[in-house]
């Protein structure tokens, strides 16, 4: 055990996730096993800034398992960009006897972290939380599970009025940069055609797939669209165009947007969030900074912070020749 590791902050940043609030929660009951003190710190980095910070113990924590978001609330921080804004956030932490950070989040929010830690050589351990899942060097990041969960239970009742009324509906999740969400609710929820950024199928290859379908027999279809897929300028251009080049459908666009990023975590991205809570906490009392704790075969795996924000998260070609087989 690093033995100058008295008091670990911890705080979430960027878009909420659910599993958030498990993962605050296993880091403060944690610090408590460990007979470490707990500082959260409210709205994220900027929190850091303005000294919003209260000490947490293990009831503190409580009954905040099953709940979605972010009690510790999160905000994007344009001080904290400055030089000056992440200098006043060092004094008001060492002001506070803080000796390390726990930060929960995406790419953006360990980026902010890593400069942190680099210019004031303070240790620093991220927990990746986004339901993109676009984290390199985890096999999952916290939230993912869930709302994968959300959006085919969605996709699974837009099937239900589309088989009633013979219509094709464009569904768009989440994945500005990323095709997960798409490729594994697609699949799971049996879609006839998934989109996705990490390809450009075109918009012609769709006219000719959904051409395939109905001469096969099919009266209505579900195409997923992640929102970061560039077939038309968005999902409404490309449903237009859908209908100009194919009228043997009454075409219908729904867009998911932030339902999928709310609701209660689901038990896989509770234990999850348990794992790298506990596992973020070890990893600083063992001297480790700069890293993201993750998981990988079902092990918590320590990855640089600086692999997990630039590394080439690729999709799986395995579960895109699944998707094409069963879409037949």
């Amino acid at each position: 055990m690093v033995e100058n590791i008295r008091n670990i902050a911890v705080l979430t940043s960027g878009g909420d996730a659910p599993g958030m609030n498990a993962a605050i929660r296993a880091v403060v009951r944690a610090c408590s096993f460990y007979k470490l003190e707990c500082t959260g710190v409210y709205r994220g980095y900027q929190g850091l800034i303005e000294t919003d910070f209260e000490t947490l113990d293990a009831r503190s924590v409580r009954n905040i398992i099953n709940k979605g978001g972010t009690f510790l609330k999160s905000t994007r921080s344009e001080e904290f960009k400055t030089k000056e804004g992440r200098k006043k956030a060092f004094d008001n932490l060492k002001a506070n006897n803080v000796d390390a950070l726990i930060v929960i989040g995406g790419d953006g929010t360990f980026t902010g972290g890593q400069l942190f830690s680099q210019e004031f050589k303070f240790p620093i351990v991220g927990i990746p939380a986004t339901i993109d899942n676009d984290i390199n060097g985890t096999d999952y990041t916290l939230g993912y599970d869930t709302a994968l969960n959300t959006v085919v239970e969605a996709i699974d009742k837009i099937r239900d009025t589309a088989s009633s009324h013979n219509r094709l509906f464009l569904i768009e999740v989440m994945g500005r940069d990323a095709g997960d969400i798409a490729l594994n609710s697609g699949i799971g929820a049996g879609a006839e055609e998934i989109l996705i950024p990490e390809e450009n199928l075109g918009a012609e290859r769709l006219i000719d797939s959904l051409r395939k379908s109905k001469k096969s027999g099919k009266t209505s279809s579900i195409i997923v669209v992640a929102e970061g897929e560039k077939s038309g300028k968005n999902i409404f251009e490309l449903a237009s165009y859908i209908e100009e080049n194919l009228d043997e459908y009454e075409i219908r666009v729904s867009v998911l947007g932030h339902i999928q990023r709310g609701g209660s975590p689901s038990c896989f991205d509770r234990v999850l969030a348990s794992k790298l809570g506990v596992g973020a906490v070890e990893a600083l009392m063992k001297g480790k900074s700069e890293i993201m704790v993750g998981i990988h075969h079902q092990k918590v795996v320590h990855v640089d912070l600086v692999t997990a924000i630039k590394g080439d998260a690729k999709i799986d070609k395995e579960l895109r020749r699944v998707a094409d087989i069963t879409s037949v």
